[in-house]
């Protein structure tokens, strides 16, 4: 066994059946940082995973529109349709209305769209929610879907889980839409009557009004969930006719026309594409850019745990340095006896390297088991603290994102985790070590 990390293990166990207290206090500390890093980096890393995967899953992944109304968008559409890779493509209209159910009145975001079919109806149809079967609780196989995703009449609308639940919306039943424009042209009419001194003029313009708020009913064919809450409490599908009418479209306008392509991650490949069949006033925008602050957001906040949480590990790389020059100074006449004995000064500074790098490796080793423990079991411990504590540990409402607490554990990550940690550890010895070295046995057996 080579002579500097012999010894070093010595120095780490001084007694053959008791770990020194200098030793697990200089592993818990860099253990601490490890556990601490890695859980939050999982967690952080699993969060903006799960948003991309509820986007991607239901959000197109190209739109393309003029700022305002689309034209006679058919030619437009019919060549999108044609082009290679694309799988789906769909004018829409899309904005706020006012809906009233029941005594309750909302304002959701309606989304006109044409009915999907083949490949884009499954995935659709996937996304409508699930209740538990009274029968079969417990079993996912046996869960009762929430009705279906079908727009096909301008009579029908899907609903997300998240507005329905809050409203006690049913398959089934009836909502009414009123338009947001037509406040504006109800306000204009009034005025209008107001100062109007014909009577005949004042009835024909009130028999105006009431043709303008002449609601669209339309009945809920299905709730769906995509595991993004904003969207789940927000979004109502519709046919793209009945938001055509609420917009006071004309059946050839559209807000936009939204694409899926057979790679989400090639997106800027079709994005050029696309842009050369299309007139120069128009604009296509990608997933990525659509929610580009929410992306953007989760990388800087994961950046700044990063920074703060090696911060953990620095103070542990300072309490490994202060317990070794402690050690040094407690075993000076023994260093002086090596040297006295022919030890030279790199065979001492590596007996301290040594027992540096032997205490990152074993608080790594332990902070990274406890952190796959922890990532492992962190719903049950969410659930744990939110019932004794009474914390929502992971909102929905917060966090956007259904379906508990996110964690992914990535190779680099552990790469960069376990790297600095080990880096760490090994510079904080180099100045025990270096001061271990330059003692002169002469005055150090002397002082004994």
């Amino acid at each position: 066994m080579l002579f500097s990390p012999f010894l070093a293990t010595r120095y780490l166990k001084p007694k053959r059946t008791f770990v020194s207290i200098i030793t697990v206090i200089s592993i818990t500390g860099v253990a601490l940082g490890v556990w601490l890093l890695a859980v939050v980096i999982a967690v952080f890393t699993g969060y903006g995973e799960r948003i991309k995967e509820s986007i991607l899953g239901f959000e197109p992944h190209l739109v393309v529109n003029s700022g305002g109304f689309i034209d006679d968008f058919v030619p437009i559409y019919q060549d999108l349709e044609a082009m290679e890779g694309i799988t789906s493509v769909t004018p829409f209209v899309q904005g706020q209305v006012l809906m009233h159910f029941s005594d309750l009145q909302s304002a959701p975001t309606i989304r006109g769209i044409l009915q999907p079919e083949g490949e884009e109806l499954e995935r659709m149809t996937a996304k409508i929610a699930r209740d538990e079967n009274p029968e079969f609780p417990g079993d996912p196989d046996k869960m009762i879907l929430r009705g279906k995703f079908d727009v096909s009449d301008p009579y029908s609308a899907v609903v997300g889980d998240g507005l329905a639940n809050a409203q006690g919306i049913e398959v089934g039943d009836t909502l009414i839409f009123h338009s947001p424009n037509d406040v504006k042209a109800i306000m204009d009419a009034i005025d209008e009557a107001e100062e109007s001194g014909d009577e005949g003029e004042r009835k024909s313009i009130l028999e105006d009004i009431r043709e303008m708020t002449l609601p669209q009913e339309v009945v809920v064919k299905g709730i769906f969930d995509s595991g993004h809450f904003d969207f789940d409490s927000n979004i109502v599908f519709v046919n793209l006719e009945t938001a055509q009418v609420l917009y006071k479209c004309d059946l050839e306008q559209c807000h936009g026309i939204a694409m899926r392509t057979e790679d989400a991650f090639k997106v800027d490949v079709y994005k050029e594409k696309v842009k050369q069949i299309l007139p120069e006033h128009y604009s296509v925008l990608t997933w990525s850019q659509m929610h580009k602050l929410i992306f953007d957001a989760v990388a800087a906040e994961r950046q700044a745990m990063y920074l703060i949480l090696f911060m953990i590990m620095i103070v542990g790389g300072f309490c490994i340095m202060n317990t070794m020059i402690t050690v040094t100074f407690q075993k000076k006449s023994e260093i002086g006896l090596l040297k006295a004995l022919g030890c030279t000064e790199w065979q001492v500074a590596g007996v301290f390297l040594c027992q540096g790098i032997l205490v990152g490796i074993m608080g790594v080793i332990v902070g990274l088991a406890v952190a796959q423990i922890t990532i492992e079991k962190r719903n049950d411990l969410a659930l744990w603290i939110g019932q004794h504590f009474n914390v929502d540990i992971f909102s929905s409402e917060i966090y956007k994102v259904d379906g508990g607490l996110p964690a992914k554990q990535t190779p680099r990550d552990f790469i960069i985790i376990s790297t600095g940690a080990f880096v760490a550890c090994t510079l904080a010895s180099l100045i025990p070590a270096l001061i271990a070295a330059s003692l002169q046995p002469a005055k150090a057996l002397r002082s004994e």
